[in-house]
């Protein structure tokens, strides 16, 4: 027989907590009730553990603060993971979204909680109280909950998902720490010519002109290019907040963000790993929803709009409405031009014996191991590239301010 954890008081205010063994919350009611005390809560024991596992956060008074406004991929990611515990413990929905509410760190998240509460209470289904939530949950989520719902397995649905959030924020994290080294030394670097070009040259020129000797062609060169970042300097600085702003809002519209999209396949080097990371994310998405249950023309059309790559986009809208049209996935695969002949036989193979779900997660972890190791070999790269790139430059300076040196020394000899 089940277990109930109750709160309740008796008619002098005291507060009593215990456990009763019974059929129903109704049976544990009843006989509280026939005590003579004032039922303030029943739960099922698996729920108040759930409870206990997931305390709030309190104030003074024991009221809840969530920690920041915004919410975070962290935020959605503990959010479906709790609810996908809660929801396999046998929690219902509206008490679980109840209990993660109480202990979610984002006041955003917080409210946007509270509304889903309200409106499935009001009759709505989750995926239809999340389409009111758009901004937040993408149609990632809101399709595999509509499919979770439909077939009876949420809690296993939200499990999938939570777990691709849980990848993608990881390969996120990754490749953010594996540039944030070069980025610092690149700029250390910057910083220090910028230094040299600002301060010490100018030094050097003036010691130069006490002399009156004829200077050296590096020397001319190093010091008008000097001078000319000194006197335009506020010039050069609004000539290039202005091409960042100018880029930025080109980037924005339909033609130049592709523009920019294409470029980004094309780089030297870098291109490689762009494009990793965009079939990395498109095949993760697929794997997450086929595995899911949604049909494989559904699934491509989510995947469409939530790869956030205009030109990827494209090219799944015409696998799309190629395979819509009958043909084969892997026929448009290799047509489209973009994926490695390994991901052709893939999703060919796959296609073949009917394990395309599986297959895309071979690709997508393929993927995500190629772009963690191009990091780490474009980081060890780049430190050798970027000493010799800068011992050079410096090195051309140091020759340059001292060649006149030399000619004075030559001459006081």
């Amino acid at each position: 027989m089940p277990k109930f954890f109750y709160t309740a008081r008796d008619k002098q205010g005291n507060k009593n907590t215990g456990f009763e063994e019974a059929s129903s919350t109704e049976e544990v009611v009843s006989r509280l009730q026939a005590k003579g005390l004032l039922v303030v809560k029943v739960a099922a024991d698996y729920e108040e553990k759930a409870m206990a596992k997931m305390k709030p956060e309190t104030g003074a008074k024991g009221r809840f603060y969530p920690k920041h406004y915004r919410i975070t991929s962290s935020d959605l990611v503990l959010f479906c993971r709790q609810l996908a515990t809660l929801l396999g413990a046998g929690v219902t929905i509206l008490r679980s979204l109840d209990i993660i509410s109480q202990q979610v760190g984002s006041r955003q998240l917080y409210s946007v909680i509270k509304d889903l509460e309200r409106n499935m209470e009001a009759g709505l289904s989750f995926h239809e109280a999340m389409h009111k939530h758009k901004g937040v949950f993408s149609e990632l989520w809101i399709n595999l909950i509509e499919s979770g719902e439909a077939s009876g397995s949420l809690a296993v649905v939200l499990s999938r998902l939570a777990g691709y959030l849980e990848a993608d924020a990881e390969f996120k994290r990754k490749v953010i720490s594996a540039l944030i080294y070069p980025l610092i030394l690149f700029f250390a670097g910057i910083g220090a010519l910028f230094f040299m070009t600002i301060k010490i040259i100018p030094t050097f020129a003036n010691i130069f002109q006490g002399f009156k000797v004829e200077l050296p062609a590096l020397t001319k060169l190093i010091i008008a290019f000097s001078n000319f970042v000194r006197t335009k300097f506020l010039i050069i600085i609004a000539l290039a907040v202005a091409a960042f702003f100018a880029l930025r809002g080109y980037a924005k519209t339909k033609e130049g963000r592709k523009n920019f999209e294409r470029i980004s396949f094309n780089l030297p080097l870098l291109g490689e790993l762009v494009r990793a990371m965009t079939v990395e994310k498109f095949a993760s998405e697929m794997s997450t929803l086929l595995e899911s249950g949604v049909p494989i023309l559904y699934s491509m059309e989510i995947a469409e709009h939530s790869v956030d790559n205009s030109v990827m986009a494209e090219i799944i809208n015409n696998i799309k409405e190629g395979v819509r049209g009958g043909k084969s996935l892997r026929e448009h695969f290799e047509k489209s031009g973009f994926f490695d002949p390994m991901v052709v036989q893939m999703v060919g193979i796959g296609e073949e014996i009917g394990e395309l779900p599986q297959m895309f997660k071979r690709i997508s972890t393929f993927y995500a191991e190629y772009a963690e190791t191009f990091l780490q070999r474009f980081v060890s790269m780049f430190e050798p590239a970027m000493l010799i790139f800068m011992g050079g430059v410096i090195g051309i300076l140091v020759v340059g301010m001292f060649l006149p040196i030399f000619q004075i020394a030559k001459i006081g000899g």
